[in-house]
């Protein structure tokens, strides 16, 4: 049968009608807080490059951290930002510093938060790289002790989920062995295993202060050209012991995203990053688009495409409108 038979109109023509037969929803659940936490006090300092994004003090952490608990959303994703760093990146694994302060600050304020931590060395280090520099190169194995000591640094501080996000070969199985040695065979590992060097993540940078000194990070990241090397690369993830798989960024890797999802049985995350937030920000402040509309709309096909997890700084923002 063929029109006038036929007509898929007949199920667009209310709102209601188009609720009923919605094949994708995003929901509070899927949803996931980036935070970015400084040293000092009282600091509730605002991003430029990233409207409605803050950088936080520990102790005025606890307040947002209610708030983001209020709103429905289930899971936090902290950047630490030490006063001092070293070549070493010596503050990611500090049992005092400023991201293991944060966990614990969390946890007391908000228990039912589900805090993830990001482990990376190029917050921490005054290179800016995710890893050990030696002769102007970023090094593999060398880096791996130093990665899998800032996890085992979290989850003693509290964290319920680690997040490598460093792209070092053989990261994610240093890590598990590190913590199934230590006592915290129970924490989960969520791999960022189809991280792409993109244009995308400047404003992060801006956020974090980690932009590196020297050179670019596509030795170790991610070519945007490649599709199948991001499955090779979460197959190795999960074989060395990952238990959820990310992609990042999200938006410009939708392919990779659907690719992931029909291949594995893991749950997947998608991180909506800076500069994709960002964008949808400018043109809205522009009257070029309609910003919540868009915002939502760009969720919505991270989510079709495959993501049981968004990673999002809009996730306040948007939990509020599902709430009403």
């Amino acid at each position: 049968m063929s029109f006038p038979a036929v007509r898929p109109r007949r199920l667009r023509r209310t709102e209601t009608l188009r609720r009923m037969v919605s094949e994708t929803r995003v929901a509070r659940d899927d949803l996931a807080l980036p935070l970015f936490v400084v040293e000092g006090r009282g600091i509730h300092e605002a991003v430029a490059s990233m409207p409605g994004v803050f950088r936080f003090s520990v102790d005025a952490l606890a307040s947002e951290a209610k708030l983001v608990a209020d709103l429905g959303i289930p899971a936090v994703l902290l950047f630490g930002i030490p006063a001092v760093k070293d070549a070493r990146g010596s503050g990611a694994d500090d049992p005092g510093g400023v991201v293991q302060r944060a966990v614990a600050a969390v946890k007391q304020a908000a228990p039912e938060l589900c805090v993830i931590t990001d482990v990376c060395l190029c917050e921490y280090t005054d290179h800016g790289h995710c890893g050990i520099v030696e002769n102007g190169e970023v090094v593999n194995d060398a880096s791996l002790e130093r990665i899998a000591a800032a996890a085992l640094s979290h989850a003693r501080a509290g964290a319920d989920v680690v997040a490598p996000s460093d792209m070092m070969d053989g990261r994610v199985g240093a890590i598990r062995r590190t913590l199934d040695t230590s006592g915290f065979e129970q924490v989960p590992i969520l791999a960022y295993a189809a991280k792409y060097a993109s244009a995308y993540y400047g404003p992060f940078r801006d956020a974090a202060e980690s932009a590196p000194a020297f050179g670019d990070r596509r030795a170790y990241q991610m070519d945007p050209s490649n599709r199948r090397e991001a499955l090779r690369e979460m197959r190795l993830d999960l074989a060395e012991g990952a238990d959820l798989l990310m992609v990042k960024p999200a938006l410009l890797c939708l392919d990779v995203l659907a690719d992931a999802r029909r291949e594995f049985d893991v749950p997947i995350a998608a991180y909506q990053v800076s500069g994709e937030y960002a964008m949808i920000h400018a043109a809205a402040e522009r009257g070029w688009i309609d910003g919540p509309r868009a915002m939502d709309e760009a969720l919505l096909s991270i989510k079709r495409a495959g993501a049981d997890l968004i990673l999002t700084y809009a996730a306040k923002d948007v939990a509020a409108r599902m709430r009403g």
